[in-house]
């Protein structure tokens, strides 16, 4: 590391300016005459005219930045008032940076910025200050009153050293004072150019004092917060009281722009989504403690998670119902074959929302073996009523807390699956299937089948709470279809609840024709064939349900033409052009 010393500090030999002196530009910072302060140096520009400085009279020119953003400033960056400073030592860093000690020395107005060099150098003309009078009585009551204010900003608690106290405490000079506790204020850029460019001393002074009261002010103010938040303090919770403190700060000072910004959006996301009173008032509730709560901590992410699934959740969006009932025939007799009891009682259930429009849906539960279309035909209630769909498996389910949800004292809590569902359809109305009841499991940690007689029972659920949520949600216009394969498992008081329709197993004839209008032309479709390519007879089908299949369903007739027409996209892969027929010979 190279060291560059001076022998001397400026005061201690006499000094002439020079016309023209480098210029170091100052981002954020104003130096004043008197003043001595450590600089880093990490422009190559600024190092250059360090360089100069050095090579010449270790003199050079300290001017602020108009804007600190910029990186490279030219001369119509800079402010035309800076200070002559010395620099009196000089440390070259490992790292490539520079640092150096500087004194101000004088103001001084600059008359013209030239950037011809590698650095900018200025035309100065140094100022000199006016004398003053002496034992004026106004200039002794301007620096009592200077000297007096700096005692009350420390007394406030404001952070200044003893020694610049006692220095202050000695010092008559006006010029030196109002420097001296001008660099010591903290001041913003802009006010401290303002100082700088002030040439009288006297003026130079009330100008400081006018700075110091409007800093007193704010001390004032600061220590008003602090003793109004220690007078709501319990005294046993530290971290309340400094939750107060802050947030009393930032209402003083006006800060705290995001916070306010995102709770705005709240209040409007909780306007928007027309909940229920008490709903209503929770969500306002919950916003309040969040308002009222430290940005850091930690229950702020779980009042966040809390109250944007109550703000997306459909409170009052609803699909409207299709009640032309001869389109809805149409919807259910191209989906499915046959079935013509339910589709009869689905045509009834629209007839009377037709008639009557508040009417409650009924609690459906299809009961029969698997593969006879249990799913699938509550996709197609779904499509022929006009409204979202959404299914959930109760198969395996265990826990109560699936049903209802995790109260928010647990870490990771969320609501149940019935509210899940009822988000990921978007509407407070969808079909919503519940595949496998007769497969809830019972164990230490509850019985959903109990907490599903509050879903399913038209009296309660109405006001379904879920303890996540912990307000009521209306499941009244949901239309519930429940599957199971036998009815034995079911609890009494739960099977009471559900009007039972049984799908027994296909007769041939029925495999036969769903496979002709729909097996056949889905497998064909999926495997990439077309109609002329692979064409089954009746006879064909016949001998794949008699000799190939033995079930009441559906599924394994299905994957045994899957497996035809797999055969068939080989042979067609491979080249083969000529149809295939599928018979029995």
């Amino acid at each position: 590391m190279d060291l560059v010393k001076t022998e001397q500090a400026p005061e201690e030999q006499q000094i002439t300016i020079p016309d023209i002196l480098p210029v170091l530009p100052m981002p954020d910072m104003v130096v004043f005459p008197y003043m001595i302060i450590p600089l880093f140096v990490n422009r190559e520009r600024s190092a250059k005219a360090v360089d100069q400085a050095l090579a010449e009279n270790r003199m050079i020119l300290l001017v602020s930045q108009k804007n600190a953003a910029v990186d490279d400033p030219k001369a119509e960056d800079l402010h035309d008032f800076g200070t002559v400073s010395v620099i009196m030592r000089m440390l070259k860093l490992p790292d490539g940076r520079v640092r150096i000690l500087v004194q101000g020395f004088s103001r001084a107005k600059v008359e013209l910025y030239d950037e011809s060099k590698p650095y900018i150098t200025a035309k100065v003309q140094p100022k000199t200050e006016p004398q003053v009078i002496p034992d004026s009585i106004e200039l002794e009551a301007v620096i009592r009153n200077v000297k007096s204010s700096l005692e009350k900003m420390v007394s406030l608690g404001k952070n200044i050293s003893p020694d610049l106290v006692a220095i202050a405490a000695n010092l008559d000079d006006p010029a030196r004072l109002s420097d001296l506790v001008a660099s010591n204020l903290d001041l913003k850029v802009d006010k401290a150019q303002e100082v700088l460019e002030l040439i009288d001393p006297v003026e130079r002074l009330r100008r400081v004092h006018d700075l110091m009261a409007k800093e007193i002010e704010v001390l004032e103010v600061q220590n008003d917060i602090n003793t109004q938040a220690r007078g709501e303090m319990d005294k046993s919770q530290r971290e309340f009281y400094l939750r107060q403190q802050m947030k009393a700060i930032q209402t003083e000072l006006g800060e705290g722009n995001e916070i306010q910004e995102e709770l705005e959006q709240y209040r409007a996301k909780i306007k928007k989504a027309k909940m229920p009173q008490e709903v209503t008032e929770e969500a306002e509730r919950q916003l309040g403690r969040l308002e009222r709560m430290h940005p850091d901590a930690a229950e702020t992410a779980t009042l966040r998670n809390y109250l944007d699934w109550m703000v997306s959740l459909p409170w009052s969006k609803a699909t409207k119902d299709n009640l032309d009932l001869k389109k809805a025939q149409k919807i259910l007799d191209e989906d499915h074959y046959g079935l013509e009891k339910i589709k009869e009682r689905i045509i009834e259930h629209l007839a009377v929302r037709k008639l009557k429009k508040n009417s409650r849906g009924p609690i459906l539960c299809f009961v029969g073996p698997p593969g006879v279309g249990k799913t699938s035909l509550g996709k197609s209630i779904a499509r022929a009523l006009g409204r979202k769909f959404v299914r959930m498996s109760l198969g395996g389910v265990h826990d109560e807390a699936e049903i209802r949800g995790h109260r928010r004292t647990y870490v990771g809590a969320l609501p149940g699956r019935i509210i899940q569902s009822i988000h990921q359809a978007g509407t407070n109305n969808p079909v919503f299937m519940m595949d496998e009841v007769d497969k809830i499991g019972a164990d230490f940690r509850g019985d959903p089948s109990s907490a599903m007689l509050e879903v399913l029972d038209p009296e309660q659920n109405f006001a379904f709470r879920d303890n996540y949520l912990g307000v009521p949600f209306d499941l009244s216009n949901v239309m519930f279809i429940t599957t199971a394969n036998m009815l034995d498992p079911i609890q009494p008081a739960f099977r009471d609840r559900m009007e039972i329709i049984s799908l027994s197993g296909y007769t041939e004839e029925e495999k036969l024709e769903i496979a002709k209008r729909h097996l056949i032309l889905k497998q064909t479709e999926e495997h990439g064939l077309k109609k002329n390519q692979v064409q089954f007879t009746d006879e064909g089908i016949r001998a794949i349900i008699n000799l190939y299949t033995q079930e009441a369903g559906l599924r394994n007739l299905e994957r045994e033409i899957a497996s035809v027409c797999r055969k068939v996209a080989k042979q067609v892969a491979s080249g083969e052009k000529k149809s295939r027929k599928i018979h029995t010979d």
